[in-house]
């Protein structure tokens, strides 16, 4: 039945019978020489040239005024939280279609995940359904935002760029300012995604972004805080090191710390990935085209980036028509060695989520129904 899309797929990755994966690192540069280097200086753990210079590409390429690694994005996440001021039994409003790092990290935080659901252009938090849910059951008290019911206190807003397909960023700011309310975002799967001309990732009081072995650039593991703000940069760097004051040789800790700080070894690989970024991201548009191309007279949708957006087209998406045509497209790809996947159980429905408060989640029920991931690695 699918026999068509098959073959289209195994022509573009030039893999006329192996195994094609969702999504593969590639390695192309500088990444061996750089890990010969830690290996040669010793410099594999947290301390090493190339963590400093990691954190300057990124910034310069982002256009934040700092960044800073960490170990993975969800870990950079849940400080992400803590630096936004986001405190036991706080609440925070977040989209249930995401991966579960989104609500994993707010819960590190001892908060409560708030559901609101998505826009049919983005798969991302509609800034919409939030002010219709603000709107009826918060209210603003001593310069915070409380919610009428529980009592708690709203602090954080967390989007997530869905697949790399940035949110109405303006609609969000403007919502979060006026409910004093500070905006978070999970630009995990976003890096090379710009909104309006600015990189995803650097529009609230702090950006997350992940380098897991299947994102756009990979460090094996690891993740990057972006801030505007370098003062807040300069304390997500001391609580990466366990906030160990620096000394010749006592230790001393002046505040609750985290040992999230990325290893040099690591941040080799992130160096060398970076110096492609361009290319790895051209190419992952030009092979968005091919399937806009290719999807264009047949009797389903392939995702398109948002208006006024440049996005990563970090996994492609192709919408079907219910869940039944899609579990059949899911069993047909793989069984012929063609890697795809279904987007993620909605977070509501897990059963350590299933309490939170949510609101109406019609879109992004419907594509949970719907939204199948098709094979997306760089294919220089």
């Amino acid at each position: 039945m699918y026999n068509d899309i098959i073959a289209f797929i195994r022509s573009t990755f030039n893999e006329p019978k192996a195994f094609i994966p969702l999504h593969a690192p590639v390695f192309t540069g500088n990444e061996k020489a750089y890990l010969n280097e830690c290996i040669d200086t010793t410099f594999v753990s947290s301390v090493g040239k190339f963590v400093d210079r990691f954190e300057e590409m990124v910034a310069g390429y982002t256009g934040a005024r700092k960044a800073v690694v960490c170990v993975n994005g969800t870990n950079a996440l849940h400080l992400a939280l803590l630096l936004a001021g986001v405190a036991y039994n706080d609440e925070v409003i977040t989209q249930p279609l995401t991966f579960i790092a989104t609500a994993n990290a707010i819960s590190y935080c001892g908060a409560h995940p708030v559901f609101m659901d998505v826009d049919k252009d983005t798969m991302g938090l509609s800034p919409a359904k939030v002010r219709e849910w603000l709107s009826t059951h918060a209210e603003i008290r001593n310069g915070g935002c409380f919610n009428k019911t529980t009592r708690r206190r709203i602090k954080a807003c967390v989007p997530m760029h869905t697949f790399g397909h940035p949110v109405h960023l303006d609609e969000l700011m403007l919502l979060c300012r006026e409910y004093h309310i500070e905006l978070v975002e999970d630009a995990a799967e976003s890096l090379g995604s710009f909104y309006k001309g600015k990189h995803t990732g650097t529009f609230g009081c702090v950006g997350v972004l992940s380098f897991n072995g299947n994102k756009t650039i990979t460090t094996g593991g690891g993740g990057m805080l972006l801030f505007n703000d370098e003062k807040l940069a300069a304390h997500a760097k001391h609580l990466t090191t366990q906030a160990k004051v620096p000394h010749r040789w006592e230790f001393v800790h002046d505040e609750i710390g985290y040992n999230y700080r990325m290893p040099n070894i690591n941040a080799a690989l992130g160096c060398a990935q970076m110096e492609k970024i361009n290319e790895f991201v051209a190419d992952k548009r030009d092979l968005a085209q091919r399937y806009i191309d290719f999807f264009k007279d047949k009797d389903m949708d392939f995702f398109v980036e948002p208006k006024e957006c440049s996005s990563n087209y970090w996994l492609n998406v192709v919408i079907l028509k219910n869940r039944e045509e899609r579990d059949h497209f899911l069993t047909e790809t793989n069984d012929s060695g063609v890697m795809t996947r279904p987007i993620w159980q909605l977070m509501n429905r897990l059963p350590m989520f299933k309490a939170c408060q949510r609101g109406d989640l019609s879109n992004a029920e419907w594509f949970e129904e719907r939204v199948v991931n098709l094979p997306s690695s760089i294919r220089l």
